[in-house]
């Protein structure tokens, strides 16, 4: 089981990031930008919807 990233871990690999963007474009920045397992699985659990920033 990994462990689960603290949000400052999650935030830098969202930076460039345009909003609104849903849960899945959100996912796959953060995956261009090299995320580990440990944050994708954080920002896989996030709620399916469209989010209009970092925090919201």
């Amino acid at each position: 089981m990994s462990e689960k990233p603290n949000p400052i871990q999650m935030q830098k690999f969202l930076g460039g990031m345009e909003y609104p963007a849903s849960k899945d474009q959100i996912v796959e920045h953060a995956k261009s930008k090299g995320a580990d397992e440990a944050v994708l699985d954080g920002l896989k659990a996030i709620p399916d919807r469209e989010y209009n920033g970092p925090t919201r």
